[in-house]
């Protein structure tokens, strides 16, 4: 064995790790056992105070019941999933599995109540239950941010051995360090035997395809990553998985079809084989219909609301700078239709003619044109650019149907006519005022991480993913990070 010196979509055979992540993970699951028991005790506290201000009596029987729901809400917690290590930090599995637990014994003691008869007070599972949910949501909310701001400066990670080819291993090594709040670190990679190279950016080769367990035991590491390559076949991945039980180490296996993740995804026992089935994304139909509702809706209802900063900030651009307020610019919508783009002008009237003289400064590298110190921005447009100011007119673009709040870039014309074919997969669905490339590092990203977010989007959309891109939309903002 040779020793020296990441977004994929997987499927996880699961075990549980015993690794350099096994200290700190058994101290936050007792941080986080700490704290759901202390949400559902201040819960039942202000249920049975505010009863008592009110003047009701409470007989002892229901303070011992609503002490022994406080004992119960971590066991129904658990039973929901909510302290398996791979939930930490992941804000939809988390809050599921929490949500999952606190509902689920929310139910248990209606339904006990009703087939036992027992006269149980009603503010336990109308007040006290549903209390301690939202309060335990807020405190896993809170330490999930804790935990990010940790993994970000190298904390808390779980060290991965990754298997595979050169190229697809150099990903997933960006995408662990762009994306660390993942908390997975590539400390090690084992390639094909005829390929070794000394390091990975940085990332040592520590062995090839057959020596996957001696690394391991080597390093201590926590997982392992197999990407999809034609040399580890079902047969291969089984004795691997087989020489890492000794270890309880995890094991993650990339499927060869990439960035197609949640509910299109099944497996299926076909003939006794575990086949991976892919539903077709879905385009027309009642899910858009709702997804175009909800868009012309919030964005209609965002106008109103927004009706007074918008003409204040137009007021200042007309006030600091010669030229109309808005822009108007011709960009590509859903199959190819063009539409005039609405934006508050951000630059001097005459930036498109100035534009040839500043193509060598071009700083991108694709077929976009950004320059992180444009000349040609003004000052209240720096502003505006970096808080995404700019774009809040583009609502009136989406209460007519021409673009949705969620969705890829929308691209000008030239920038089309440069697409190949699999980029132009992004025009099926409407362009967005926000999508995974503003949530991800905006014009920090490369063009070929842009694209990739953008197929990634059109692959596995639905409405629950644009409420978290919206969510995620605003923390990014607020920061004003990769914004130029």
């Amino acid at each position: 064995m040779r020793v020296g010196t990441e977004e994929s979509a997987v499927v996880l055979l699961e075990a549980v790790p015993r690794h350099a992540s096994s200290i700190w993970t058994r101290a936050y699951l007792r941080l986080l056992l700490s704290g759901d028991t202390i949400c559902a005790l201040l819960a039942c506290v202000c249920v049975l105070s505010v009863r008592l201000i009110y003047g009701a009596y409470i007989p002892p029987e229901e303070f011992l019941l609503g002490f022994a729901l406080v004992a119960a809400w971590p066991v129904a917690l658990r039973v929901g999933g909510a302290y398996r290590q791979r939930a930490n930090g992941e804000g939809t599995d988390e809050f599921k599995a929490v949500f999952n637990g606190g509902v689920g014994l929310m139910a248990a003691v209606a339904i006990g109540a009703y087939a036992t008869q027992t006269a149980i007070a009603r503010s336990f599972v109308m007040a006290m239950l549903p209390l301690a949910l939202l309060s335990t949501l807020f405190f896993r909310y809170r330490m999930r941010k804790r935990l990010h701001r940790r993994r970000a400066v190298g904390d808390y990670m779980r060290q991965v051995i990754a298997v595979g080819h050169r190229e697809s291993i150099l990903d997933l090594v960006m995408q662990f360090r762009r994306q660390p709040y993942h908390g997975m670190r590539v400390v090690g990679a084992c390639l094909p035997q005829d390929r070794m190279d000394a390091d990975l950016d940085g990332i040592p080769v520590l062995g090839d395809f057959a020596e996957v367990a001696d690394v391991v035991a080597h390093t201590r590491a926590d997982a392992v990553a197999v990407l999809a390559c034609p040399e580890l076949d079902g047969s291969a991945l089984r004795r691997l998985a087989w020489s890492l039980e000794a270890t309880r180490t995890d094991l993650f296996v990339a499927p060869a079809l990439m960035d197609v993740a949640g509910p299109r995804i099944s497996i299926r026992p076909v003939a006794g084989m575990p086949l991976l089935h892919v539903e077709h994304p879905e385009f027309d139909g009642g899910r858009q219909f709702v997804k175009s509702v909800f868009d012309r809706v919030v964005a209609g209802a965002a106008v109103l609301l927004l009706a007074l900063p918008l003409l204040a900030i137009a007021l200042l651009i007309r006030m600091t700078s010669q030229g109309p307020a808005l822009f108007h610019q011709t960009r590509v919508g859903r199959r190819g239709k063009e539409f005039q783009v609405v934006k508050f002008r951000t630059m001097v009237v005459d930036a498109e003619r100035l534009k040839g003289s500043l193509i060598n400064s071009n700083e991108f590298d694709g077929v976009l044109f950004k320059i992180r110190n444009d000349p040609r921005i003004t000052r209240v447009g720096a502003f505006l650019r970096r808080y995404s100011l700019d774009e809040l007119p583009q609502l009136l673009n989406v209460v007519r149907g021409e673009m949705s709040l969620v969705g890829p870039r929308p691209p000008l014309p030239e920038e089309v006519a440069q697409y190949g074919t699999d980029v132009r997969r992004r025009l099926v669905v409407k362009p967005g005022m926000t999508g995974l490339w503003q949530v991800s590092g905006r014009s920090d990203l490369s063009w070929e991480e842009s694209v990739r977010l953008d197929l990634r989007y059109v692959e596995n959309w639905s409405l629950i993913l644009d409420l978290q891109i919206l969510w995620k939309t605003w923390s990014v903002v607020t920061r004003g990070e990769g914004a130029y």
